[in-house]
């Protein structure tokens, strides 16, 4: 039970952490592009992987 409550604790700590990160106004986190999911890439500009399968022809 103790290991149960000292896990417990250290989620809430580092949920806690990601929370002041986020209200500091962080960046989100982003995905990548050319992944599994590569034919919805939404990136702005494009990475050089999705660069490089572009110009292999695989997209």
């Amino acid at each position: 039970m103790n290991y149960f409550l000292a896990t417990f604790a250290v989620m809430l700590i580092f949920v806690g952490l990601l929370a002041i990160g986020v209200m500091f106004g962080r960046r989100a986190i982003k995905g990548s592009c050319g992944g599994l999911n590569s034919s919805n890439c939404v990136c702005v500009e494009k990475c050089e992987k999705r660069k490089k399968m572009e110009a292999e022809g695989r997209i």
